[in-house]
């Protein structure tokens, strides 16, 4: 009697889950239906939607690389970082996979699939402080570099206007983060993305070709190429936070041509690979050029 219990009870379970995910796919049809022609090609290729990604995971983060190789010794950091490259490469796959599973496609609704409430308000909380936190972040790499280099090229006074960081940040936030955070559809930005990859191939270069006069500079250290070092715990904590990229996952799902599984784990894999190699050639690049002394 209690197992046909249980078995009326999983029964009911799987038929509502079925049902949940058939009106989902039914209301997507629906709205397939409302969008016009325009709307329609806002939709991004897979390319595309591979450069968005990468750009959401590259940012500031990768600068702290060198630093993380450093806390972790050079050999156990690279290895390190492949492993959270793989961690980060299945849990994003798992997201979306979640996602047709429980019927929501978004982040908020697969945490209240599984924690209810309190899980949807924890993360609409995290996911506030979190972007909130990483444009501090992008401003504080603005200041301390795009000052330095207008003081260089032009050979301006420290008293000028634009050797001033809180007015270079000002600018840059008005000319260039603001109008970039007012598109409405993330296909919208994928030719920046690539623009802005495009710009980290430039950097890649330029700290490649600085290594050689660099070391002339930096003094030798006899500690610089051990291959494990006691601080892994900030060293892991340092390569989450450069593959952050969780909270950008079902908005770069949603903006993909004939969106499918299938279809997203090639972009997961092409993204991922994608970033560990520039994460891996920032962070030799680095510490090669600074050795134990990286910071």
């Amino acid at each position: 009697m209690a197992a046909a219990q249980n078995l009326n009870e999983t029964s009911y379970i799987l038929e509502d889950r079925a049902s949940s995910i058939d009106s989902n796919e039914n209301a997507f049809d629906d709205m397939k239906q409302l969008i016009n022609e325009e709307e329609a090609g806002n939709k991004s290729s897979l390319p595309w939607a591979s450069f968005n990604f990468i750009n959401s995971i590259i940012g500031s983060g990768v600068i702290g690389i060198p630093y993380a190789l450093h806390e972790a010794g050079f050999g156990f950091g690279v290895a390190l970082l492949i492993l959270v490259a793989y961690i980060t490469d299945y849990s994003l796959v798992l997201m979306v996979r979640s996602g047709h599973i429980s019927g929501k496609f978004s982040y908020q609704g697969i945490m209240e699939a599984a924690f209810g409430k309190p899980g949807y308000v924890l993360l609409g909380v995290l996911q506030f402080f979190y972007p909130f936190i990483a444009m501090v972040s992008y401003n504080v790499v603005v200041g301390d570099t795009v000052t330095k280099v207008i003081i260089r090229l032009t050979g301006i006074g420290q008293d000028s206007v634009f050797a001033k960081r809180h007015i270079i940040v000002l600018i840059a936030t008005l000319l260039v983060t603001v109008p970039l955070c007012l598109y409405r559809k993330i296909a919208k930005l994928a030719k920046i993305s690539f623009i802005s990859l495009v710009c980290i191939g430039f950097i890649l270069f330029s700290i490649f070709l600085r290594i050689g006069s660099m070391s002339e500079i930096v003094p030798s250290h006899p500690h610089s190429w051990i291959f494990f070092n006691k601080d892994v715990i900030p060293a892991i904590g340092i390569m989450a936070f450069a593959f952050m990229c969780h909270h950008n996952t079902f908005l770069i799902y949603g903006s993909m041509e004939n969106a499918n599984e299938r279809r997203w784990e090639i972009v997961t894999h092409v993204s991922i690979l994608t970033s560990l190699v520039v994460a891996l050639l920032f962070g030799v690049a680095g510490y090669a050029t600074f050795t134990a002394y990286s910071q």
